[in-house]
């Protein structure tokens, strides 16, 4: 099969892939984007298993993202009819009865805000409130001034350093870790941390945060899709790649698991971690520009996903467990999947206990730990699926940073999309849009304006 009629060959149809075919697509050239799954989305799709509609993992969308609200502005999709945003936040201790609500929009609802910051102390005490501040003022202060040093400590490093209260530590630090990039204090990088947290201070009354009104491959990817398709891009699902071709040292295109090439002027490899590493190890496994990226290490990451028989919560919105094996969970029955009387998605913390735990196994331990937050899980249980990936993300530990590839690679031909590309916003949907605009820009071989 050959493919010469394209400049661009896109391996991934995630965010970091669709962003990339976006920007290349605006500036006329001809894209063909190819992916393994059935679905487009990468990371942020959803799909039917054995008859339960599931999704990749529990996302929110952040309110002072930038690049991903204008990828989304430019592909005329609104994010307002996409999200429902949420004006609240719950923590929830393991003793089965204290819950506390802290106000996450400024501008929506301030007085929540306010009064979530001052009140809740039988969650976080005035003293223990108080101890955060000079660790907070320290790390944007390190960020700014020598950020590669915030990577030589772990966020549980940093807090002591600066004097955080164990309290603080275990119910605001531990539930900001876990719950938003799977791993506890302890094994989370500062920088991470503080990088992720830094561009809402000056904007943050922009801070909310937005649940998704459908799955994400429904309400946000194949919406993006629509428009490169009446570009002329070409998207081609169930399409593993198989290897990288080269001639002369250049990348000339990709090999199939089913058989025949694809060639193009560029290849974009725009998929996640593991797989980026399976097709460039072959080729430049012996090269140094690869060498640190075959070090970076990776990371697993574990939902499980239940159908309920009614609601588990009054309302769809983010929650935090700490002390618990949940690090974050939502109800999703009002907004991502309204057609099922009850429905919640929990990201499992740490990861690594949960990886190999068969099903029935992991449904027992969260039920019992949702059981001491005080959540009757077992009872309202009809369905479930524990949703697993061994290394799709980057490992967010002390150390990653300096490991993290540019987009723009010295192979000719090759650039590299995806969150664990170097930018600014680490692991996330955000950073995964800018990574994909920077790999276009290695394409053309200058900035978009």
């Amino acid at each position: 099969m050959n493919d010469s009629q394209f400049d661009t060959l896109i391996v991934g149809s995630g965010l970091a892939g669709l962003s990339c075919a976006f920007e290349l697509s605006e500036q006329g050239q001809r894209v063909h984007i190819i992916e393994a799954a059935p679905f487009a989305g990468g990371r942020t799709s959803n799909w039917s298993d054995a008859g339960m509609d599931v999704e990749s993992g529990f996302h929110k969308f952040i309110g002072f993202y930038e690049a991903l609200p204008n990828l989304l502005k430019r592909a005329r999709i609104k994010p307002n009819s996409m999200l429902t945003w949420e004006k609240t936040f719950e923590i929830r201790l393991p003793d089965g009865e204290t819950a506390g609500e802290f106000g996450i929009a400024p501008l929506k609802s301030p007085i929540k805000t306010i009064t979530g910051a001052f009140t809740n102390n039988d969650i976080i005490s005035p003293a223990d409130k108080a101890s955060l501040m000079p660790f907070v003022a320290e790390g944007l202060k390190l960020l700014s001034e020598n950020r590669m040093e915030l990577d030589t400590y772990s966020v549980a490093e940093f807090a002591r350093k600066h004097g955080v209260k164990d309290e603080a530590l275990r119910h605001v630090l531990g539930p900001l870790t876990s719950g938003v990039l799977f791993l506890p204090p302890e094994d989370y990088s500062a920088l991470v941390f503080f990088g992720l947290f830094a561009p809402g201070v000056p904007k943050f009354y922009k801070m909310q945060i937005g649940g998704f009104n459908g799955g994400m491959t429904d309400v946000m990817i194949n919406p993006l899709l629509a428009p490169l398709e009446k570009r002329g891009c070409r998207i081609s699902l169930s399409t593993p790649a198989e290897g990288l071709s080269l001639e002369d040292g250049r990348v000339t295109g990709v090999s199939l698991q089913e058989g025949g090439t694809l060639s193009a002027a560029h290849v974009v490899i725009a998929t996640e971690i593991s797989a980026a590493k399976r097709l460039l190890q072959p080729p430049f496994g012996g090269e140094a520009w690869y060498q640190p990226l075959r070090e970076l290490p990776t990371m697993p990451d574990v939902t499980i996903q239940l159908e309920l028989s009614e609601p588990l919560l009054p309302q769809d919105r983010v929650t935090f467990g700490p002390g618990t094996c949940i690090g974050s969970f939502s109800e999703q029955s009002r907004t991502t999947f309204p057609h099922v009387p009850g429905r919640v998605s929990m990201i499992l913390s740490p990861p690594d206990e949960f990886i190999e735990m068969p099903d029935d196994l992991v449904f027992e331990r969260v039920c019992a730990d949702a059981d001491k937050l005080g959540l009757d899980l077992r009872a309202k249980a009809k369905d479930y699926r524990v949703i697993r990936r061994p290394d799709h993300f980057y490992s967010v530990r002390p150390g990653s940073e300096k490991l993290r590839p540019e987009q723009r690679t010295p192979v000719p031909g090759l650039a590299l999309a995806g969150d664990y590309t170097r930018q600014p916003m680490f692991a996330t949907m955000e950073g995964a849009v800018i990574s994909g605009r920077k790999a276009a820009e290695a394409v053309l071989g200058r900035e978009l304006g």
